[in-house]
Order: C-alpha cells, then sequence, then structure tokens
C-alpha cells in the first residue's frame, strides 16, 4: 500500500510526465515562462513530499530500498559477528543510523527548493523532454555537493546524541579483537551522511521513472487542476 505522502508525491510528480506528454499542445497557449513556472511548482512540491516521507520515524529504517545497512567493512564480517553473539549490537548500530538519516533529512528540502528556483528555461526545457530520471539527475547535480557539506554536521550532532560512533567504535573493536575486521572503515558519519543522500535522490528517482511510464494510472484529478486550460 502506497502511503498518502507517497501518493501525492507521485501526483505531483505526473504534472512533470504530462507536461512532455502535452508540450506541443501548451505551447501554443502557454509562456515559455508559464511552462517554466509550472514544472518548477511540480518540483517543489514533489522535493516537499519525498523529505516529509523520509524524514518521518522508519522513512529509511522500514524501507528496504532505502535503508541504511552496516559499512561495507563490518557488513562483510556480519554473519561471523552474528556467530559470535555480536548479533544486537549491529541491529542497534544500524537502528541508529537510520535514525539519524531521518532527522537529517528534512534539512535538505531548502536547498532542493532553491535548486528549483534557479533553473533557468533550458533546464526546464531538458527535464520535460529527458529521461526517467532527469528530474532526479538535476536535482544530483544541483545539490549533492552542497547537501553534503550541510548535512554532515547535522549527521554528526544526532550520531553523538545517540553515541553512534562509539557505538561503530566498539563493535569494531570487539570485531577486530576476534579477527573479522582488518583496517580502518569511513567515518561513520560521513557514511551515514551520504547514504542518507542516496536515499532521497533513489526515492525521487523511483517515482519519477514510475509515473513517466504510467501517468494516467495515478487518477486524473490532478490533471483537470494543472492542465484544465489545455484540455478543456
Amino acid at each position: 500500500m502506497y502511503s498518502q505522502q507517497g501518493r501525492r508525491f507521485r501526483q505531483f510528480l505526473l504534472a512533470i510526465v504530462l507536461m512532455v506528454m502535452l508540450l506541443p499542445v501548451w505551447a501554443a497557449s502557454l509562456s515559455q515562462q508559464e511552462t517554466s513556472a509550472g514544472l518548477k511548482e511540480a518540483l517543489i512540491k514533489s522535493a516537499e513530499a519525498a523529505v516529509k516521507q523520509l524524514g518521518q520515524e522508519n522513512g529509511f529504517l522500514a524501507n528496504d530500498k532505502v535503508k541504511i545497512p552496516l559499512p561495507p567493512t563490518l557488513a562483510r564480517a556480519e554473519s561471523l559477528m552474528r556467530a559470535v553473539g555480536m548479533g544486537k549490537q549491529a541491529d542497534d548500530l544500524v537502528v541508529s543510523m537510520n535514525r539519524a538519516a531521518e532527522a537529517a533529512v528534512p534539512e535538505t528540502q531548502k536547498l532542493l527548493v532553491d535548486a528549483v528556483k534557479r533553473m533557468t528555461l533550458d533546464d526546464a526545457k531538458a527535464i520535460l523532454t529527458g529521461g526517467d530520471d532527469a528530474a532526479t539527475n538535476y536535482f544530483r547535480q544541483q545539490t549533492e555537493s552542497t547537501l553534503s557539506t550541510k548535512l554532515l554536521p547535522i549527521v554528526k550532532k544526532t550520531t553523538d546524541r545517540v553515541r553512534l560512533a562509539q557505538r561503530y567504535d566498539e563493535l569494531a573493536g570487539k570485531a577486530s579483537r576476534f579477527g573479522l575486521l582488518s583496517g580502518d572503515d569511513a567515518s561513520i558519519e560521513r557514511y551515514v551522511t551520504q547514504k542518507t543522500l542516496d536515499g532521497l535522490y533513489t526515492v525521487i528517482a523511483e517515482q519519477e521513472k514510475a509515473i513517466r511510464h504510467d501517468p494516467l494510472g495515478y487518477g486524473s484529478k490532478l490533471i483537470g487542476k494543472v492542465f484544465g486550460s489545455v484540455l478543456n
């Protein structure tokens, strides 16, 4: 079952697909500025819906497609760790990482919205006529570097509160003593930050692709509202 936020997210992204389908007709009645404004509104609302969906409790943890797993070094030794009685510690670390992502992702909304507001007419045209993930790629290109810098201290603040780094160090230390690990893994805070962004772009990309491939499968209420002047 799709959540209410997920349905709203798909409805707004439906506007993007319909713009592609109706662009030849729309061009005759709407200016480029109006076309761009309509696309910006749809993208802003879709970004807000995505952030809301992931920023709630279990937004990451309960979604297998974006759930943050153990860092690679620990993941390679997970089965052995569980065999020697370290399963609960591994599970607690996963929960803590995903809670940190859920707490941090709302901070992405402003920068996503700002990226849409900076969109040029050429950007809008590229999204309207682009592939299944054109809007997602635009968001990633325009925001990933800045969001990574912005989210890192937020993630660190959250991870400090739940002692995530300490839990990671303790688990890695015990695993090392059992001979299950060798070498150091990347910063746990940087790992969670990147996985938070990967999850955000994953949600946007999946919904965008689904709507582009089956736009009419998500109802017609938004069609009548956004494109009433075209259809009437």
